[in-house]
């Protein structure tokens, strides 16, 4: 055989061989698989929703009430009655229009009184053969501002003695002070007397007395 056939021939299957060669060479490998780390997460559970309670309706055979446009009586406004005992004391009812209550418990007669009474006959201590004498003296309570204020005065009282010598009707003739009034009043009035007499027996009789509010004497 020529040599320049040979060679020819040498060359072709270098090249064909190379040629496949080279393409297993270019193809690409098996591809590794990565284990890619999975992120752990979290997921939230969805609550489910509550749904509100229905009324209870409660079933009843009356009928519905009508409705009141005004507001029921209160237990204070509803009238009780209640029983008179030593704990509860019947209320008086309030006076008449026109007259006006007692403001103490002396009053004083605004004019000098007449006498104990229709038919009663009152004596003057000129007609009387035996004048009234005390026997009991209640002394006058001194007022308490007129003594911290060191006030003296002097109070003058016509009254009756009647013939179991009790003092009636007693009322102030005058006063230095009108603060010693009613002080006065209220001590002669517990005053004690012999009544007076009249040919052998007692008589009612008319007197005069002064009260005197001194501090020294109190």
């Amino acid at each position: 055989m020529r040599r320049d056939l040979i060679i020819g021939i040498l060359i072709s299957i270098a090249i064909h061989g190379g040629t496949v060669w080279l393409g297993e060479a270019m193809k690409p490998g098996p591809k590794k698989h990565v284990a890619q780390k999975e992120e752990q997460t979290v997921q939230l559970m969805e609550m489910p929703k509550i749904e509100p309670d229905e009324p209870e309706t409660i079933e009843s055979d009356e009928a519905p009430a009508a409705q009141v446009d005004f507001a029921p009586p209160m237990q204070t406004d509803v009238p009780q009655l209640v029983q008179v005992d030593s704990f509860v004391q019947q209320v008086q009812p309030p006076p008449p229009e026109g007259l006006k209550p007692a403001t103490g418990v002396i009053s004083i007669p605004q004019g000098r009184p007449t006498g104990l009474g229709k038919g009663v006959q009152v004596f003057d201590i000129s007609q009387l053969d035996q004048q009234p004498q005390p026997k009991f003296r209640a002394p006058p309570q001194y007022p308490f501002e007129m003594k911290r204020q060191g006030i003296t005065g002097d109070v003058l009282l016509e009254f009756i003695v009647d013939t179991n010598g009790d003092v009636r009707n007693a009322y102030v003739v005058k006063a230095s002070h009108r603060e010693f009034e009613n002080s006065a009043l209220q001590a002669i009035t517990k005053w004690k007397f012999r009544p007076g007499k009249k040919g052998g027996r007692a008589v009612n009789s008319r007197v005069q007395q002064p009260l005197s509010f001194n501090l020294n004497n109190d």
